[in-house]
């Protein structure tokens, strides 16, 4: 007996671990040696490829392939179509299985509808990138990014208000938290 769900349409593979409250929606494929972490939700036609590491309480929404070398840390939110990569110069001629990027969301993180990750990067706790953005680089923790490439306009709280920053000071008008920018940074006090 599990104690997550899965949809009759869907596909656990064998050597697949997958976390209690778990749900794997419709046309799903969880491959070997994935792991999934608990209270997770993936969307219809999720794909996570084998060694994909997703940890507990991420949303994942529909149309998300998660290729070899993509770490999801906990309550990282996936929207709709967005697209990671594992390798930065792919020919369907040449076998480039052993140079797959890692590329690290860090928890909390928010990736939005249409948005592209490029391998190799690494999302900041709590950022969060726009729909349609094209990620090429690191962002910090709580950058706001939008824009082709991504570039940061902002910032945002963990709890996902846009933050205004005064004399390098900035609070939540929604849950209080504080942060000071320092060196185009933002940090929680």
């Amino acid at each position: 007996m599990t104690d997550f769900f899965v949809h009759d349409s869907s596909y656990v593979d064998d050597g697949a671990v997958v976390g209690s409250g778990t749900k794997i929606w419709h046309f799903c494929h969880v491959m070997p040696d994935a792991v999934i972490g608990e209270n997770c939700n993936l969307g219809q036609n999720v794909v996570v490829m084998p060694r994909v590491m997703i940890g507990n309480n991420v949303k994942i929404q529909n149309n998300v392939s998660l290729y070899e070398g993509v770490i999801l840390e906990d309550d990282v939110f996936c929207g709709p179509s967005c697209v990671f990569t594992n390798v930065s110069t792919p020919r369907s001629h040449v076998n480039r299985r052993n140079e797959y990027a890692q590329t690290r969301v860090r928890r909390g993180a928010s990736i939005g509808a249409n948005a592209t990750v490029v391998c190799g990067v690494t999302l900041g706790e709590y950022c969060f990138v726009g729909a349609g953005a094209v990620v090429t680089s690191d962002v910090p923790p709580y950058a706001l990014m939008v824009g082709v490439p991504a570039r940061r306009v902002g910032w945002m709280c963990q709890c996902g208000v846009r933050l205004h920053v005064v004399d390098s000071r900035a609070g939540c008008e929604q849950c209080g938290a504080t942060f000071r920018e320092e060196s185009g940074r933002l940090s929680a006090d």
